[in-house]
């Protein structure tokens, strides 16, 4: 078969996608195999493929393809979040490009809208990870809001609700004035920004020309104080407790209170109470039954009850209700300063904080055994950095603001009679048979209730994506779920620990009494060269399929994996897909190499029979650091070890020992039992790289060899490692030193590489080992290799371990020059064995060190001091 001189990915990605789907390598059933499961963190269905999800999903098909090649009963259940505060955004701004409003949309008109919006473009994420090799089980699909998740939601709702759990009421919330909707405070991102601190001053009611200096960056709430409060141990103000202010503009006489809470540090020590606008402020409201006066409608504009700048802004008034003041003689300064100001993570508004009648899930309770599971290491998270972290949040977790103020989500199953009383049932029937049941006198029909118009929380659904994507709710004793669950491995981003992986884990011990997985993976976040998170309004995000286009999926998928340790955020260059890229053709220039050879009758040489024996121990010793960084989830350190594995090891150093030689430009047969066992270590490396590079690793693995359409490499067996041959690899990285050494001495005295060159040994300590000669010979392309008693003389020389070698050569040495490298040379294996002997002289380090470590530094000592012998005693032949 003509083998092409270069690898085309875009043939070849499309062509085994395909394949692989056909032939049904991704679906899974339960079976007699031991389950290997992942649920994928489903992305938004407004969602297109960034950075962070080719990371988060090469990571994924990286474990799950190693998975199946260990002969386990891989099920990869891929899916996409209905996204609701995302898509109601998506869904509005395009219906107002036609020219209508969701105001004049009745809420099942919207839906209409929503889900045709949904099934046009809703699945456009998901194709694109095709195109990066995803071997997702597609038949198992699921989508946050169809119909049996969202009962499953639905469900959990009235239980929970029944157990006491879910609660109504009024309290502060996160408002996002632009997606006029509450979002929970993990939905809330923390920016330091610039500010103005206006030091505002309150006339002291019944006194001519007394005052209180309040300090505030919010001059707009003014108009919605209740009070000013002060340290009743503050000095300053202790003639002021029991008396009343007058507020700037509305004129409002409120008193002046006393509260420990107050830092009397802290701007004036005097802080305006506006318990509608802030949740310090509504707690000591509450706590001093202050009146609560809300300024701020819910779309960010000054209500009615402001009495000034109504319907304007709250931003604009910030700068006019600031000059009036200013005007009036009420401002004292002006302060620039830096402080944190929340906005929405959805729709980047500035939260404005806000009382609302909502419904909560009570998280102090139903949150212990989410706690206690990570503490005790049942569910570990990698890396554990994040556990104290994940430890902080769970200890002072707030109650879950579970409502949504939406049309576009699941439904809140609570329904309100004339009469204001309200019950929790999945339908109205429902609804009134419960209340029959409790009241038998009950007197309104199902016409006569109203459903809650709000939604539940996006979260309140994903939470539960581990046991409803096996359908653990609708049938909690069906095979799936038994089978596939608890999954295996979760990955995912840590900025989602709380949002997301603590409230499945919550979940799982609630509705299973079982973790929902046992391992948490958290990648880092994608940045750019200067350090900035990848995003599309900043423009430093690259397209990934133009990525994909440009450098092939095993490219990207290698350049992402190369700097992406865990937890550790991703300092990402395209270079490192060029890099990637670069890697698939040194595969396929090798494999082209290989398949170029002619087969002769000849018998194996020693030097390749030595070669052979020697790099499959060593392919042995690097297939147990590959499975054991792979058990540890360092997948970019196993990556890096099959990288160099197959760049190093194979091409650099393996095929060069058993390439046939050229004689008068033609290559000479290769005996075949060097070829079979090339082949066999090809096929190997091909193993260990597919989960990494699955496009090309297929393509060779059908062009090396005759195989039948479900012959893959896809479901080929992962290698198995056997007992390592220590001995051989140690005996060759001396080896490859001599070789190395040899070839630095050519380029420095810049000898043709076709000049023959003879080598001589001296050992000095130890026994002679001529098993590796004939190797140095080809690869250093010497006349001879033989062994002395005595030094060369007029040779140059260099020290290994306790061996000299003395390259003869027939230009003149030049003295001082070589005398000059020699004493380099020396100065550094003093400072080595000084630097070794202080470690030896460490009483602590003695007592403490294994004593492997310990024999190894002695060692390092014994072969330093060989070594300084050896150059010294050159010195003095040369003086």
């Amino acid at each position: 078969m003509e083998i092409p001189k270069t690898y085309d990915p875009k043939i070849t990605e499309d062509k085994w996608y395909s394949h692989w789907l056909k032939h049904k390598f991704f679906k899974s059933t339960p079976d007699d195999r031991e389950p290997y499961t992942i649920v994928i963190p489903p992305p938004n269905v407004t969602g297109v493929l960034h950075m962070g999800h080719m990371l988060n999903n090469t990571i994924q098909d990286v474990l799950i393809r190693r998975a199946r090649m260990q002969g386990k009963n891989a099920c990869w259940v891929p899916g996409t979040d209905h996204a609701s505060i995302a898509t109601e955004a998506k869904v509005v701004a395009l219906l107002k490009e036609q020219g209508i409003n969701k105001t004049d949309l009745t809420r099942e008109d919207f839906l209409k809208h929503a889900w045709e919006w949904k099934e046009k473009y809703g699945g456009i994420i998901l194709k694109q990870l095709e195109k990066l090799g995803a071997s997702c089980d597609w038949d198992r699909t699921r989508f946050t809001m169809e119909e049996d998740l969202s009962e499953a939601v639905i469900d959990v709702f009235i239980d929970l609700y029944n157990k006491g759990q879910i609660y109504r009421g009024v309290r502060m919330v996160n408002w996002d004035p632009q997606g006029l909707t509450a979002v929970s405070d993990e939905e809330v991102l923390h920016k330091e920004v610039n500010s103005k601190l206006f030091y505002v001053k309150y006339k002291i009611e019944g006194t001519a020309d007394e005052w209180i200096t309040i300090a505030t960056t919010r001059p707009e709430t003014i108009l919605g104080d209740t009070a000013v409060c002060v340290h009743p141990e503050d000095e300053r103000y202790k003639n002021l407790h029991g008396k009343r202010c007058i507020i700037p503009m509305v004129n409002r006489s409120v008193p002046i209170i006393t509260d420990d809470y107050i830092t009397m540090e802290f701007g004036t020590g005097a802080l305006k109470v506006t318990p509608a606008h802030d949740i310090n402020d509504y707690n000591l409201g509450v706590k001093h039954k202050l009146e609560v006066i809300d300024t701020i409608a819910a779309d960010g504009k000054m209500s009615e009850s402001a009495k000034f700048y109504i319907g304007e802004d709250r931003f604009t008034v910030r700068k006019k209700i600031a000059k009036d003041l200013e005007e009036m003689g009420h401002i004292v300064k002006v302060e620039d300063i830096k402080n944190k100001v929340g906005y929405s993570e959805r729709t980047n508004a500035v939260i404005e904080p806000k009382l609302s009648m909502q419904w909560f899930l009570k998280m102090d309770q139903v949150s212990k055994p989410a706690l206690e599971n990570v503490l005790n290491g049942e569910i570990k998270l990698i890396p554990e950095k994040f556990v104290n972290t994940y430890k902080h949040w769970m200890e002072n977790v707030h109650d879950w603001c579970i409502s949504r103020q939406l049309w576009w989500g699941q439904r809140i199953p609570a329904w309100y009679a004339p009469d204001g009383t309200f019950l929790v049932a999945k339908t109205g029937e429902d609804a009134i048979n419960l209340a029959k049941k409790s009241n038998p006198n009950f007197k309104f029909q199902v016409s006569d209730l109203r459903q809650d118009e709000d939604v539940l929380d996006t979260w309140f659904s994903s939470w539960l994506w581990p046991i409803s994507v096996f359908d653990g709710f609708k049938n909690p004793d069906g095979e799936d779920i038994k089978y596939y669950y608890p999954t295996n491995d979760l990955v995912t981003a840590p900025e989602i620990l709380f949002f997301w992986v603590a409230r499945m884990i919550i979940a799982g011990y609630e509705y299973r009494g079982q973790k929902p997985f046992t391992n948490v993976y958290l990648t880092g976040i994608v940045r750019d060269k200067q350090g900035r998170k990848m995003s599309k309004s900043l423009g430093n995000s690259p397209d990934p399929i133009d990525l994909i286009n440009q450098y092939g999926a095993d490219g990207v998928r290698v350049g992402m994996l190369l700097c992406s340790p865990a937890g550790n955020d991703l300092p990402f260059d395209e270079s490192m897909c060029e890099q990637g890229r670069n890697f698939s053709n040194k595969v396929w220039n090798a494999f082209r190499l290989i398949k170029g050879w002619e087969i002769g009758d000849a018998k194996q040489s020693e030097a390749s029979k030595i070669a052979v024996k020697w790099f499959d121990a060593k392919f042995n010793e690097q297939l147990i650091i590959i499975n054991d960084l792979y058990s540890k989830y360092r997948m970019s350190e196993a990556l890096m070890t099959t990288y160099k594995l197959v760049w190093d090891d194979f091409c650099a150093w393996y095929l060069e020992m058993i390439k046939p030689e050229f004689v008068d430009g033609k290559s000479l047969p290769i005996d075949k039992a060097t070829y079979d066992s090339t082949i066999l270590f090809f096929e190997k490396i091909l193993k260990v790289l597919h989960p990494f590079m699955p496009f090309i690793t297929e393509e060779i693995w059908h062009l090396i060899g005759e195989r039948d359409e479900k012959d893959c490499i896809i479901v080929a067996e992962w290698p198995k490692s056997i007992d390592k041959n220590e001995e051989i690899v140690k005996h060759f990285e001396v080896v490859m030193e001599v070789i190395t050494n040899i070839r630095n001495l050519r380029k420095q005295k810049n000898i043709s590489p076709k000049e023959k060159l003879q080598v001589f040994e001296k050992v000095n300590q130890g026994e002679v080992i001529k098993t590796y000669d004939d190797i140095i010979v080809k690869l250093c392309n010497l006349s001879s290799f033989e062994y002395v008693n005595e030094k060369v003389e007029n040779a140059f020389s260099f020290v290994l371990k306790h061996a000299e070698f003395f390259v003869p050569l027939s230009q003149n040495i030049d003295v001082e020059a070589e005398k000059e490298r020699l004493a380099k040379d020396l100065e550094y294996n003093k400072g080595f064995l000084k630097s070794v002997e202080i470690k030896l002289a460490n009483e602590k380090f003695l007592a403490n060190a294994k004593p492997e470590l310990l024999e190894n530094e002695r060692k390092k000592q014994a072969d330093a001091l060989a070594k300084i012998k050896a150059i010294e005693e050159q010195l003095a032949s040369l003086n």
